[in-house]
Protein backbone atom coordinates (compact mmCIF):
# COMPACT_ATOMS: atom_id res chain seq x y z
CA UNK A 1 0.00 0.00 0.00
CA UNK A 2 1.47 3.17 -1.09
CA UNK A 3 1.80 5.95 2.19
CA UNK A 4 2.07 9.13 0.69
CA UNK A 5 -1.83 11.54 0.93
CA UNK A 6 -0.92 14.35 -0.80
CA UNK A 7 -1.72 17.42 1.23
CA UNK A 8 -3.37 20.90 0.02
CA UNK A 9 -1.44 23.67 0.00
CA UNK A 10 -0.79 24.75 3.88
CA UNK A 11 0.02 28.76 4.15
CA UNK A 12 2.87 29.04 7.30
CA UNK A 13 4.48 31.05 9.07
CA UNK A 14 7.92 30.51 10.34
CA UNK A 15 7.97 28.50 13.83
CA UNK A 16 8.56 30.12 16.81
CA UNK A 17 11.09 28.95 19.20
CA UNK A 18 9.92 26.32 21.51
CA UNK A 19 11.39 24.81 24.77
CA UNK A 20 13.70 21.58 24.52
CA UNK A 21 12.28 18.17 24.82
CA UNK A 22 13.31 16.22 28.10
CA UNK A 23 14.95 12.98 27.56
CA UNK A 24 12.50 10.29 26.56
CA UNK A 25 14.38 7.02 26.58
CA UNK A 26 15.37 4.19 29.33
CA UNK A 27 17.63 6.40 30.24
CA UNK A 28 20.20 9.26 29.35
CA UNK A 29 23.23 11.12 30.33
CA UNK A 30 25.55 9.61 32.33
CA UNK A 31 23.71 6.27 32.25
CA UNK A 32 24.21 6.13 28.40
CA UNK A 33 27.77 7.58 28.54
CA UNK A 34 28.05 4.03 31.15
CA UNK A 35 26.56 1.83 28.68
CA UNK A 36 28.68 2.82 25.70
CA UNK A 37 31.94 3.08 27.69
CA UNK A 38 31.28 -0.87 28.25
CA UNK A 39 30.61 -1.09 24.39
CA UNK A 40 33.22 0.28 22.42
CA UNK A 41 33.40 0.61 19.30
CA UNK A 42 33.80 -3.01 17.10
CA UNK A 43 36.21 -3.78 14.55
CA UNK A 44 36.15 -2.77 11.21
CA UNK A 45 35.61 -6.39 10.30
CA UNK A 46 33.21 -7.13 13.00
CA UNK A 47 31.12 -3.80 11.73
CA UNK A 48 31.60 -5.17 8.19
CA UNK A 49 30.06 -9.07 9.06
CA UNK A 50 27.11 -7.51 10.48
CA UNK A 51 27.25 -5.98 6.78
CA UNK A 52 27.20 -8.68 5.09
CA UNK A 53 25.39 -10.99 7.07
CA UNK A 54 22.24 -8.39 6.67
CA UNK A 55 23.32 -8.22 3.43
CA UNK A 56 23.27 -11.88 2.56
CA UNK A 57 20.09 -12.76 4.43
CA UNK A 58 18.25 -10.34 2.10
CA UNK A 59 19.47 -11.35 -1.14
CA UNK A 60 19.41 -14.50 -0.25
CA UNK A 61 15.46 -13.89 0.57
CA UNK A 62 14.73 -11.45 -2.25
CA UNK A 63 16.32 -13.10 -5.45
CA UNK A 64 13.88 -10.84 -7.45
CA UNK A 65 15.67 -6.95 -6.92
CA UNK A 66 12.46 -5.64 -7.10
CA UNK A 67 10.73 -2.38 -8.61
CA UNK A 68 11.92 1.01 -8.72
CA UNK A 69 10.24 2.39 -6.02
CA UNK A 70 11.09 4.16 -3.41
CA UNK A 71 11.40 1.66 -0.60
CA UNK A 72 13.68 -0.66 -2.93
CA UNK A 73 15.81 2.56 -4.17
CA UNK A 74 16.44 2.93 -0.62
CA UNK A 75 17.75 -0.61 0.27
CA UNK A 76 20.00 -0.09 -3.34
CA UNK A 77 21.41 2.72 -1.90
CA UNK A 78 22.71 1.01 1.41
CA UNK A 79 23.63 -1.92 -0.94
CA UNK A 80 26.24 0.28 -3.20
CA UNK A 81 27.34 1.62 0.05
CA UNK A 82 28.08 -1.87 1.05
CA UNK A 83 29.44 -2.58 -2.28
CA UNK A 84 32.07 0.44 -1.94
CA UNK A 85 33.01 -1.54 1.52
CA UNK A 86 33.22 -4.49 0.30
CA UNK A 87 33.30 -5.02 -3.44
CA UNK A 88 30.47 -7.75 -3.24
CA UNK A 89 27.29 -7.91 -4.73
CA UNK A 90 27.71 -5.54 -7.56
CA UNK A 91 25.68 -8.01 -9.83
CA UNK A 92 22.64 -8.02 -7.65
CA UNK A 93 22.94 -3.85 -8.33
CA UNK A 94 22.76 -4.20 -11.92
CA UNK A 95 20.12 -6.91 -12.39
CA UNK A 96 17.87 -4.12 -10.33
CA UNK A 97 18.75 -1.17 -12.50
CA UNK A 98 18.50 -3.36 -15.99
CA UNK A 99 15.17 -5.07 -14.77
CA UNK A 100 14.14 -1.30 -14.21
CA UNK A 101 15.78 0.25 -17.40
CA UNK A 102 16.88 2.65 -15.05
CA UNK A 103 13.50 4.18 -15.21
CA UNK A 104 11.71 6.16 -12.57
CA UNK A 105 8.43 5.00 -11.44
CA UNK A 106 5.69 8.11 -13.08
CA UNK A 107 7.97 8.69 -15.93
CA UNK A 108 10.51 11.67 -16.45
CA UNK A 109 7.60 13.91 -15.58
CA UNK A 110 7.34 12.80 -12.05
CA UNK A 111 8.06 15.86 -9.67
CA UNK A 112 7.45 13.47 -7.09
CA UNK A 113 10.56 12.74 -4.59
CA UNK A 114 9.54 9.06 -3.74
CA UNK A 115 10.09 8.64 -7.62
CA UNK A 116 13.00 10.18 -7.94
CA UNK A 117 14.98 8.15 -5.01
CA UNK A 118 15.93 5.62 -7.69
CA UNK A 119 18.41 8.21 -9.28
CA UNK A 120 20.79 7.84 -6.21
CA UNK A 121 21.88 4.26 -7.10
CA UNK A 122 21.45 4.69 -10.81
CA UNK A 123 24.37 7.13 -10.37
CA UNK A 124 25.88 5.02 -7.91
CA UNK A 125 26.19 2.51 -10.96
CA UNK A 126 27.60 4.85 -13.26
CA UNK A 127 30.30 5.70 -11.12
CA UNK A 128 31.53 2.39 -11.98
CA UNK A 129 31.02 2.03 -15.34
CA UNK A 130 30.03 5.55 -16.78
CA UNK A 131 27.51 4.47 -19.12
CA UNK A 132 25.34 7.97 -19.61
CA UNK A 133 22.09 5.70 -20.31
CA UNK A 134 22.08 5.06 -16.95
CA UNK A 135 20.88 8.85 -16.07
CA UNK A 136 18.82 9.69 -18.86
CA UNK A 137 15.16 9.09 -16.97
CA UNK A 138 16.38 11.05 -13.56
CA UNK A 139 18.89 13.70 -15.17
CA UNK A 140 15.41 14.59 -17.19
CA UNK A 141 13.16 14.36 -14.49
CA UNK A 142 15.27 16.54 -12.48
CA UNK A 143 16.19 19.33 -15.38
CA UNK A 144 12.24 19.69 -15.83
CA UNK A 145 11.75 20.70 -12.09
CA UNK A 146 14.62 23.21 -12.69
CA UNK A 147 14.16 24.37 -16.33
CA UNK A 148 10.34 23.24 -17.38
CA UNK A 149 7.00 25.51 -16.90
CA UNK A 150 6.33 24.12 -13.81
CA UNK A 151 8.28 26.37 -11.11
CA UNK A 152 6.15 25.70 -8.21
CA UNK A 153 8.67 25.16 -5.15
CA UNK A 154 5.78 23.33 -2.83
CA UNK A 155 6.43 19.80 -3.96
CA UNK A 156 8.19 18.37 -0.89
CA UNK A 157 5.69 19.04 1.94
CA UNK A 158 6.81 15.72 3.55
CA UNK A 159 9.69 15.29 5.68
CA UNK A 160 10.90 11.73 3.59
CA UNK A 161 11.38 13.65 0.57
CA UNK A 162 14.35 15.13 1.63
CA UNK A 163 15.92 12.02 1.68
CA UNK A 164 14.76 11.19 -1.59
CA UNK A 165 15.20 13.60 -4.17
CA UNK A 166 17.78 16.11 -2.15
CA UNK A 167 21.11 13.97 -2.62
CA UNK A 168 19.98 13.21 -6.71
CA UNK A 169 19.41 16.97 -6.88
CA UNK A 170 23.06 17.43 -5.90
CA UNK A 171 24.38 14.54 -7.59
CA UNK A 172 22.75 16.80 -10.91
CA UNK A 173 24.21 19.46 -9.57
CA UNK A 174 27.83 17.95 -9.63
CA UNK A 175 27.59 16.43 -12.79
CA UNK A 176 26.26 19.02 -14.95
CA UNK A 177 28.19 21.85 -13.27
CA UNK A 178 25.20 24.18 -13.31
CA UNK A 179 24.88 26.53 -10.14
CA UNK A 180 20.60 26.16 -10.83
CA UNK A 181 20.41 23.10 -9.54
CA UNK A 182 21.78 23.80 -6.56
CA UNK A 183 20.09 27.09 -6.38
CA UNK A 184 16.82 24.74 -7.04
CA UNK A 185 17.36 22.34 -4.48
CA UNK A 186 18.07 25.21 -1.72
CA UNK A 187 14.56 27.31 -2.46
CA UNK A 188 12.34 23.23 -2.37
CA UNK A 189 14.69 22.71 1.01
CA UNK A 190 13.95 25.94 1.99
CA UNK A 191 9.97 25.44 1.76
CA UNK A 192 10.18 22.20 3.77
CA UNK A 193 12.42 23.81 6.34
CA UNK A 194 9.89 26.73 7.07
CA UNK A 195 6.89 24.09 7.22
CA UNK A 196 8.49 21.36 9.11
CA UNK A 197 11.34 22.43 11.33
CA UNK A 198 10.83 22.87 14.96
CA UNK A 199 13.82 25.16 15.66
CA UNK A 200 13.38 24.67 19.26
CA UNK A 201 13.30 21.04 19.67
CA UNK A 202 15.85 20.74 16.76
CA UNK A 203 13.50 18.04 15.02
CA UNK A 204 11.55 17.38 11.99
CA UNK A 205 7.43 17.05 11.62
CA UNK A 206 6.42 14.35 9.07
CA UNK A 207 3.91 16.90 7.33
CA UNK A 208 1.72 19.70 7.91
CA UNK A 209 -0.74 17.40 10.10
CA UNK A 210 1.83 17.09 12.49
CA UNK A 211 2.71 20.41 12.87
CA UNK A 212 2.45 21.31 16.67
CA UNK A 213 0.15 23.55 17.66
CA UNK A 214 -1.44 23.77 14.29
CA UNK A 215 -1.52 20.59 12.85
CA UNK A 216 -4.74 17.58 13.56
CA UNK A 217 -2.70 14.83 14.72
CA UNK A 218 -0.29 16.89 16.24
CA UNK A 219 -0.14 14.99 19.61
CA UNK A 220 0.36 12.14 21.03
CA UNK A 221 -2.42 10.06 22.94
CA UNK A 222 -0.29 11.02 25.59
CA UNK A 223 -0.35 14.89 24.94
CA UNK A 224 2.84 15.05 24.02
CA UNK A 225 4.46 16.40 20.33
CA UNK A 226 4.86 13.98 17.16
CA UNK A 227 8.14 13.70 15.91
CA UNK A 228 8.16 10.17 14.13
CA UNK A 229 11.93 8.60 14.11
CA UNK A 230 12.32 7.55 10.88
CA UNK A 231 10.97 10.54 9.27
CA UNK A 232 13.67 12.49 11.26
CA UNK A 233 16.27 10.04 10.22
CA UNK A 234 15.13 10.30 6.43
CA UNK A 235 15.86 14.20 6.85
CA UNK A 236 19.73 13.44 8.61
CA UNK A 237 20.50 11.02 5.89
CA UNK A 238 19.22 13.51 3.26
CA UNK A 239 21.32 15.93 4.70
CA UNK A 240 24.34 13.63 5.45
CA UNK A 241 24.17 12.87 1.71
CA UNK A 242 23.79 15.87 -0.02
CA UNK A 243 26.32 17.51 2.05
CA UNK A 244 28.72 15.04 0.67
CA UNK A 245 27.53 14.98 -2.58
CA UNK A 246 27.73 19.36 -3.23
CA UNK A 247 31.04 20.86 -4.10
CA UNK A 248 32.79 22.62 -1.45
CA UNK A 249 32.03 25.92 -3.80
CA UNK A 250 28.29 25.69 -3.47
CA UNK A 251 27.23 28.42 -1.34
CA UNK A 252 24.66 26.44 0.30
CA UNK A 253 26.51 23.41 1.74
CA UNK A 254 27.66 25.68 4.88
CA UNK A 255 23.53 25.85 5.41
CA UNK A 256 23.04 22.53 5.32
CA UNK A 257 26.11 21.47 7.17
CA UNK A 258 24.89 24.11 9.90
CA UNK A 259 21.13 22.70 10.01
CA UNK A 260 22.70 18.89 10.04
CA UNK A 261 24.26 19.72 13.12
CA UNK A 262 21.41 21.32 14.99
CA UNK A 263 19.61 18.50 13.57
CA UNK A 264 21.78 16.22 15.61
CA UNK A 265 22.41 17.63 18.39
CA UNK A 266 18.26 17.56 19.02
CA UNK A 267 18.93 13.89 18.74
CA UNK A 268 21.30 12.73 21.65
CA UNK A 269 18.93 14.25 24.61
CA UNK A 270 16.07 11.57 22.94
CA UNK A 271 18.20 8.29 22.29
CA UNK A 272 17.85 5.42 24.36
CA UNK A 273 20.08 3.71 27.36
CA UNK A 274 20.24 0.58 24.68
CA UNK A 275 20.90 2.76 22.10
CA UNK A 276 17.39 2.99 20.03
CA UNK A 277 15.44 5.56 19.14
CA UNK A 278 11.75 5.28 20.03
CA UNK A 279 9.36 5.88 17.22
CA UNK A 280 8.14 8.92 18.46
CA UNK A 281 11.08 11.20 19.78
CA UNK A 282 8.99 13.41 22.18
CA UNK A 283 7.24 10.28 23.75
CA UNK A 284 8.77 7.18 25.02
CA UNK A 285 5.12 5.67 25.91
CA UNK A 286 3.89 5.96 22.53
CA UNK A 287 4.24 2.99 20.87
CA UNK A 288 7.77 2.01 23.06
CA UNK A 289 10.15 -0.14 21.94
CA UNK A 290 13.04 -0.51 19.80
CA UNK A 291 12.82 0.34 15.91
CA UNK A 292 15.82 -0.27 13.51
CA UNK A 293 15.01 1.75 10.67
CA UNK A 294 15.04 5.42 12.10
CA UNK A 295 17.84 3.81 14.59
CA UNK A 296 20.01 3.19 12.08
CA UNK A 297 19.55 6.23 9.33
CA UNK A 298 20.40 8.08 12.62
CA UNK A 299 23.89 6.08 13.05
CA UNK A 300 24.46 6.75 9.51
CA UNK A 301 24.28 10.60 10.01
CA UNK A 302 26.32 10.42 13.14
CA UNK A 303 28.91 8.79 11.92
CA UNK A 304 29.20 10.61 8.55
CA UNK A 305 29.24 13.86 10.79
CA UNK A 306 32.02 12.99 13.14
CA UNK A 307 33.79 11.68 9.49
CA UNK A 308 33.18 14.94 7.65
CA UNK A 309 34.37 17.28 11.03
CA UNK A 310 30.85 18.46 11.75
CA UNK A 311 30.41 16.68 15.05
CA UNK A 312 32.34 16.48 17.81
CA UNK A 313 33.20 12.58 17.81
CA UNK A 314 33.87 12.87 21.84
CA UNK A 315 30.36 13.88 21.97
CA UNK A 316 29.13 12.20 19.20
CA UNK A 317 30.63 8.83 19.08
CA UNK A 318 29.56 7.03 21.69
CA UNK A 319 25.53 7.80 20.61
CA UNK A 320 26.45 6.03 17.53
CA UNK A 321 28.03 3.58 18.91
CA UNK A 322 25.97 3.00 21.54
CA UNK A 323 23.02 2.41 18.63
CA UNK A 324 25.17 0.08 16.38
CA UNK A 325 25.78 -2.20 19.12
CA UNK A 326 21.91 -2.28 20.24
CA UNK A 327 21.11 -3.03 16.80
CA UNK A 328 23.34 -6.11 16.46
CA UNK A 329 22.34 -7.09 19.56
CA UNK A 330 18.88 -6.97 19.55
CA UNK A 331 17.63 -6.35 16.00
CA UNK A 332 20.28 -9.11 13.58
CA UNK A 333 19.01 -12.28 13.97
CA UNK A 334 21.63 -15.24 14.00
CA UNK A 335 20.37 -15.98 10.32
CA UNK A 336 20.42 -11.88 9.00
CA UNK A 337 17.65 -11.00 9.85
CA UNK A 338 17.06 -7.54 10.74
CA UNK A 339 14.18 -6.68 12.68
CA UNK A 340 12.19 -4.35 14.48
CA UNK A 341 11.85 -2.30 11.19
CA UNK A 342 8.77 -0.18 11.79
CA UNK A 343 7.08 -0.94 8.21
CA UNK A 344 5.35 1.56 5.82
CA UNK A 345 3.81 4.76 7.19
CA UNK A 346 3.67 8.48 7.99
CA UNK A 347 3.98 8.34 11.78
CA UNK A 348 4.31 6.30 15.24
CA UNK A 349 1.13 4.31 14.94
CA UNK A 350 1.70 3.09 11.43
CA UNK A 351 1.97 -0.90 10.74
CA UNK A 352 2.65 -1.79 14.28
CA UNK A 353 3.30 -3.50 16.41
CA UNK A 354 7.29 -3.62 15.25
CA UNK A 355 8.39 -6.95 16.44
CA UNK A 356 11.79 -9.23 16.30
CA UNK A 357 10.77 -10.33 12.74
CA UNK A 358 9.45 -7.10 11.22
CA UNK A 359 11.82 -6.17 8.31
CA UNK A 360 11.56 -4.11 5.01
CA UNK A 361 13.95 -3.47 2.29
CA UNK A 362 14.38 0.64 3.23
CA UNK A 363 15.39 -0.68 6.73
CA UNK A 364 17.62 -2.89 5.46
CA UNK A 365 19.41 -0.65 3.18
CA UNK A 366 19.93 2.23 6.11
CA UNK A 367 21.61 -0.61 8.11
CA UNK A 368 23.70 -1.14 5.30
CA UNK A 369 24.56 2.56 5.31
CA UNK A 370 24.95 3.00 8.96
CA UNK A 371 27.27 -0.38 9.21
CA UNK A 372 29.55 0.87 5.94
CA UNK A 373 29.51 5.08 7.62
CA UNK A 374 30.94 3.72 10.92
CA UNK A 375 33.24 1.11 9.26
CA UNK A 376 35.42 3.77 7.89
CA UNK A 377 35.20 5.57 11.56
CA UNK A 378 37.76 2.34 12.13
CA UNK A 379 39.92 2.49 9.47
Amino acid sequence: MERRTLLKATAFAPLASTSRLQPTGQGTGESQESAVQAQGLPSRQAILDQVRLVQTYWIGTHRNPGDNKWARATYFSGHQAAYRATGENLRYAQKWSQQNAYALNGGTTTRNADNQCAGQAYYDLFDIDHDASHLTAINESIRLMVFGSNQSNSDWWWCDALHMAMPVFARVRTHTGDPAYGDKLWTLFSYTKNLLWDAGDHLWYRDANYVYPTGGQCLSPNGKKVFWSRGNGWVLAGLAKTHALLPVSDPRRADYAALFQQHAAGLLPVQRSDGFWNVNLADPLHRPGPETSGTAFFTFGLAYGIRAGLLDPTIYLPAATNAWNGMTAVAVRSDGLLGYVQGTGANPDSSQPVTSTSTADFGVGAFLLAGTELAKLTS
